[in-house]
């Protein structure tokens, strides 16, 4: 007998409950046993209903007899009986799947025992308390009827008595009904807040109990489940209660640890305040068990400078101080929230600690560069490489004719260079004796400017010797190598702090430089070199370079962008009101310039991942009369929402990028030309790209461009359309481009680094592919690149590459920089395949091929060693500055003609903020290098499972230092040491375990 009756009640777990259950209502009563005889049965029912044991019968039959007893007059029965019954439930044991016996047994009494319960005396306080209990536990075998008598008779019982003494179950049940009552108050309240009275007055909606009743039995259950590894229950009923900050006095030694990384991983799926609520009392349970580094971690994740100078000051220990001191270091937190320091800003709660200058050394990190090195030559890549390493032109196939020019060729092999040899200051073409000046001159005009600026690329982090080499180039009579030496000093300067502030005091100056390639290159430089810096002296130096009228659109747009650089995730009013301001007062002339759009990317920077601090913001945009205001909304909203994984916001793009604006208005302009073939190209060529191949013949400039393809009939109605659309430009009516290219970026820059909503985002972006417009189509594969920069997943892989060979040129050029993006550091062999292939098929187009370079050149960056993924600390963290350098690069590609693949390819060089070494260094508690043993593999999520797991799969044995890839995690080999910080990544300092035997 299995399935509900016509009570709804279900029997699929217990057919025995058949034997004793009396249904009044039931049509088949004369076939059922009377009085639990099991040796009646009615007719056909031999086969349903079994025979119950000789011992069950004699429970049931005491069950009966106690049940008796409570109807009878003499009240000192009662307790006696009561006591019986309770005995009897709590010992009664069964399997996992059924019903205790007691509690079928007693099924049938349910109804009968509450009348009971009701109609004796109030004197009676023991007895009610505990048979209202023993009928709380009795209401879990009924089916969910929506009265949650389970939790009505507990908090009626006014019981003192553990609730888990009945059961794990019943403890369950009774949450799960806490959480329905939390719930259908505050959504009754919500929706229907008062009610009419008779004589039409409103009062109040009535609650059934008070906050205080349901808090404290949800206090009660907690406690149970949090000793008995119910650690997810405990934080889900919290959550439910909206009381998250009681946890943190609920936990023990025992328990933090399962909580709070699994209170860390559902931050991405909760809304605001209880994301923020939950990261702040995950903080506070971590520095009560001494675990600043987890704390300080979540509060870096916060950009809180309150917690951070909190959580920075608490240990005593000067060794977790300097453990602490990196992971600020590397998250390039703001020197003035834990340090005062003459011409740094003295904000916050009281006056910066003065900081001892070990301390100081691991906060600016002065020592990257030579770590660095070390870890070239450990894992033997401190050699320096050539471009012709990189592109290894003997497997590609011979050519006849080749139509890159050679200054073309030497830019490429420029950025290339840098790239690959970044960080190891001995590549052959700029460092290299008496070769740099002459590889300089190989290139044209802003080509000049790229190649004295890639010196600070080979020479980044290694400030004194890297100002040895740049400075001659800085006394230049050739403006584009000045203007490269400017920016080369600021990229030499980025991710590191120096004591001596020699990049602002040699880029301040000429910031006021009459020529606009000095004044743009410094600013640029002083942007990438105090990213994420939040310098009160660069806002006054920059500042006024945004208002100025007279400068250029240029200027002004770098200066703003710059300012959203240095004060990126800050929220600062100050530079929003003068980048709003500027935006306003501008001509409209002015304000269609392809530099606007730098004006709204840094207004998002300031309010990168602050969520809703930038509503004001946004309603201001919306009054500016310009269409370049709906990219400026656009890229403010998807940078406030980054890395959340906000899915009404990714909604939202979603409807911006489902938008047809041109097919709109040609229809209504002229509904009879609506059957006419558009002028992009026809589905079939979108999507059956061309499968690369050496014999392919490169494909021609015309052959490539949108709308080449087709019947002559095509070819001849294209004209009109081409005309019709250059009167529409003329008329000044808004153009979706950059509207819906930063819509596209948008998904993925709110979906990263949150696994769930990444997935959901490829599909998205596989339909707009297919469904969108052109600069739609054109983004997708940027969009792909922010999602999984450093992260060469096979599918995004075969994506790309299928995209690499679209018709549309530019859809081909921005899938080929994000496959360099995509793998990025990795040396990934079938990527770099790919890209030989396309170095054949695109070998007569000299842009597309320049692009494929740059690609090369980023997938070997570092040789292997340096990374671009924005997420660290076991991918839970995101750097800021880093998301602001790719996103740059990324929204400049959405119009790559007027940027990179114009004149101002030196762009690419904003990559160097998110550029960081994928190492793991270990250190000694003199901060010395120490080798040990560690096991690398793949990351396992084992949040919430059960026992102790292991957190990698697949590993292999290394001795440290040694590469951490993205998606990979490192442990200790042995407990010979304690690290002080528990995520394996970046540095990490070792404490020697004094029990440690290695027989042992």
């Amino acid at each position: 007998m299995s399935g509900p009756n016509e009570n709804g009640e279900d029997y699929r777990l217990t057919s025995e409950i058949a034997v004793t259950s009396k249904d009044p209502e039931s049509k088949d009563d004369k076939d059922k046993p009377k009085n639990g005889d099991p040796m009646k049965k009615g007719k056909g029912d031999e086969k349903d209903i079994p025979e119950i044991s000789e011992e069950d019968m004699q429970l049931q039959a005491e069950l009966e007899m106690l049940v008796e007893r409570l109807r009878e007059s003499d009240s000192k029965l009662y307790m006696p009986a009561l006591e019986q019954l309770r005995t009897l439930i709590r010992t009664s044991t069964s399997s996992m799947t059924s019903v205790p016996k007691p509690l079928k047994f007693l099924r049938p009494h349910y109804e009968e025992l509450g009348t009971i319960l009701e109609g004796w005396n109030k004197d009676l306080k023991s007895e009610r308390s505990l048979l209202a209990s023993i009928l709380s536990v009795l209401a879990m075998t009924y089916s969910d009827t929506g009265k949650r008598d389970t939790l009505n008779y507990r908090l009626g019982s006014s019981s003192t008595e553990d609730p888990g003494l009945w059961g794990h179950e019943y403890v369950r049940h009774l949450a799960a009904e806490l959480g329905e009552e939390w719930n259908s108050y505050y959504a009754a309240l919500v929706e229907a807040p008062a009610e009419k009275g008779a004589n039409g007055e409103h009062k109040p909606a009535k609650k059934q109990y008070s906050e205080e009743e349901l808090k404290g039995l949800g206090l009660e259950l907690v406690a149970f489940f949090l000793k008995h590894n119910g650690e997810a229950d405990a934080v889900d009923l919290l959550l439910e209660l909206e009381c998250i900050e009681e946890l943190a006095g609920k936990v023990d030694e025992k328990s933090y640890d399962r909580v709070c990384r699994y209170m860390v991983q559902c931050v991405p799926l909760l809304v605001p305040p209880d994301d923020r609520s939950f990261l702040e009392t995950a903080a506070e349970i971590y520095a009560k068990h001494d675990r600043y580094s987890e704390a300080l971690a979540l509060a870096v994740q916060m950009n809180d400078r309150t917690l951070i100078r909190k959580y920075f000051d608490a240990p005593t220990n000067p060794v977790m101080k300097k453990q602490l001191a990196y992971f600020l270091a590397r998250s390039l937190t703001p020197l003035s929230w834990v340090h005062t320091e003459e011409g740094m800003e003295k904000e916050g709660d009281g006056p910066c600690p003065q900081q001892p200058e070990d301390i100081l050394a691991c906060l600016g990190s002065v020592k990257l560069s030579s770590h660095f090195r070390a870890f070239g030559k450990a894992v033997g890549v401190e050699n320096p490489k050539v471009p012709d390493d990189i592109y290894k032109q003997h497997l590609e196939p011979a050519r006849t004719t080749a139509a890159v020019t050679s200054a073309n060729a030497n830019l490429a092999s420029t950025f290339v260079n840098a790239f690959v040899n970044a960080g190891f200051g001995n590549d052959k073409l700029m460092i290299g004796a008496t070769e740099g000046n002459s590889w300089i001159y190989k290139n044209k005009n802003e080509g000049m400017k790229s190649a004295t600026a890639s010196i600070g690329m080979s020479m980044l982090w290694d400030s004194e010797a890297g100002i040895d080499h740049i400075d001659k180039y800085s006394y230049s009579s050739e403006e584009h190598i000045k203007a490269g030496a400017l920016l080369a000093m600021g990229i030499l300067h980025s991710s590191i702090r120096t004591d001596p502030d020699v990049a602002f005091a040699l880029l301040e100056e000429h910031v006021d430089s009459k020529s606009t390639e000095l004044k743009v290159a410094a600013i640029n430089g002083i942007a990438i070199a105090y990213a994420g810096s939040q310098r009160r002296d660069i806002l006054e130096k920059l500042l006024p370079h945004v208002a100025d009228e007279t400068n250029s659109m240029e200027v002004a747009a770098m200066a703003a962008l710059g300012l959203g650089f240095v004060f990126v995730g800050s929220g600062d009013g100050e530079i929003a009101s003068a980048v709003l301001q500027t935006l306003m007062e501008r001509e409209p002339a002015q304000l269609e310039s392809e530099w606007t759009v730098f004006m709204g990317l840094a207004l998002g920077l300031i309010f990168l991942s602050t969520q809703d601090a930038s509503d004001a913001t946004i309603e201001t945009l919306r009054a500016i009369d310009h269409p370049m205001a709906e990219t400026a909304v656009c890229l403010v909203d998807v940078c406030s929402y980054a890395g959340t994984g906000n899915v009404l916001k990714i909604q939202d793009m979603l409807h911006i990028c489902g938008e047809h604006a041109d097919s709109q208005k040609k229809v209504a302009k002229e509904p009879e030309a609506a059957a006419a073939p558009a002028p992009e190209t026809s589905e079939d060529n979108m999507m059956n790209p061309r499968a690369p191949t050496s014999n392919d013949a490169a494909p021609a400039p015309e052959a490539a461009a949108p709308g080449a393809t087709g019947a002559a009939a095509e070819g001849e109605a294209d004209a009109p359309a081409a005309e019709e659309e250059e009167e529409e430009a003329e008329e000044g009516e808004p153009k979706p481009l950059r509207h819906q290219a930063v819509a596209t970026l948008g998904i993925a820059l709110i979906a990263m680094g949150e696994d769930i909503g990444s997935e959901m985002a490829l599909r998205q972006f596989q339909h707009l592919m297919t469904y969108g417009d052109q600069p739609i189509r054109a983004s997708v594969p940027l969009a792909l690149a922010l999602l999984s920069a450093s992260n060469p997943q096979l599918a995004i892989l075969d994506t790309l590459s299928k995209y690499s060979h679209d018709s549309d040129l530019q859809v081909a050029q921005n899938a080929i920089l994000a496959m360099g993006i995509v793998g990025a550091g990795t040396n990934n062999a079938r990527l770099a395949q790919m890209l030989r292939a396309l170095s054949s098929y695109y070998h007569k187009e000299a842009e597309t091929l320049f692009m494929v370079r740059i690609a090369q050149g980023l997938v070997h960056m570092g040789k292997g060693t340096i990374g671009l993924n924005p997420f660290y600390h076991d991918r839970q963290v995101m750097h800021r500055p880093a998301v602001a350098g790719l996103l740059a690069v990324l929204v400049s590609f959405t119009d790559s003609k007027s940027f990179v693949l114009g004149k101002h390819h030196w762009m690419l060089y904003w990559l160097v903020t998110a550029m960081y070494p994928q190492f793991l260094i270990t250190l000694d508690e003199e901060i010395e290098e120490k080798a040990v043993t560690v096991r690398v593999g793949q990351a396992v999520n084992t949040v919430g499972l059960a026992g102790t797991r292991h957190g990698i799969s697949g590993f292999q044995t290394h001795q440290t230092p040694v590469r951490i890839g993205t998606g990979e995690r490192a442990e200790l080999g042995t407990n010979e040491f304690f690290p002080y910080q528990t995520v394996l990544e970046n540095f990490v300092i070792l404490r020697k375990n004094e029990a440690y035997s290695a027989e042992d």
